[in-house]
């Protein structure tokens, strides 16, 4: 959003869960949940492990954006673009979109990149995503333009992506 898209974040499962003091033990909130008290809920838990892993910091982030998490699934906008960062999501943003009756049939391209759950990766794939977007704002003709594209940054990123196309 700071380099001027207008910009959405969802998330596609039944619950949010954000990491715990261990992997087998998550926090589970419900989507009704505000991210202030989820920051208030880990701060009363463990301040210091989750300043220590920047939940607090990105929670205090999000609630400056929204109010609380939206999932993907309730939302019936119109999106151009959609980017996913790990396929599991991808295969569930896909299927919802298959499964809504189609109305006006305008295209959404649904792109995965698959990026790792921690600090670096998710700054590292920020700005790849934004120089994909960039590349595809700038193009001609992106439904033509889109799939080679897409493998320029295969190559030059070193990572593989998805790509399909729903209709609304």
């Amino acid at each position: 959003s700071k380099r001027g898209f207008s910009v959405r974040s969802f998330g596609t499962g039944t619950h949010v869960k954000l990491p715990g003091p261990a992997p087998d033990k998550p926090n589970v909130y419900d989507f009704k949940t505000t991210y202030d008290q989820m920051y208030n809920d880990l701060l009363r838990k463990d301040k210091e492990l989750y300043t220590q892993n920047g939940i607090l910091h990105m929670l205090d982030r999000n609630k400056r954006i929204k109010p609380r998490p939206e999932r993907f699934q309730n939302c019936k906008d119109v999106f151009d673009l959609i980017i996913t960062c790990e396929e599991r999501v991808y295969d569930q943003v896909v299927e919802d979109l298959n499964s809504r009756e189609q109305e006006t049939c305008q295209p959404v391209h649904v792109i995965n990149v698959d990026i790792q759950d921690n600090h670096e990766e998710a700054t590292l794939g920020a700005f790849l995503i934004c120089e994909l977007c960039q590349c595809i704002q700038h193009t001609e003709d992106m439904e033509n333009e889109i799939d080679e594209l897409l493998q320029e940054f295969e190559e030059k990123s070193g990572r593989t992506f998805l790509h399909t196309v729903c209709f609304y």
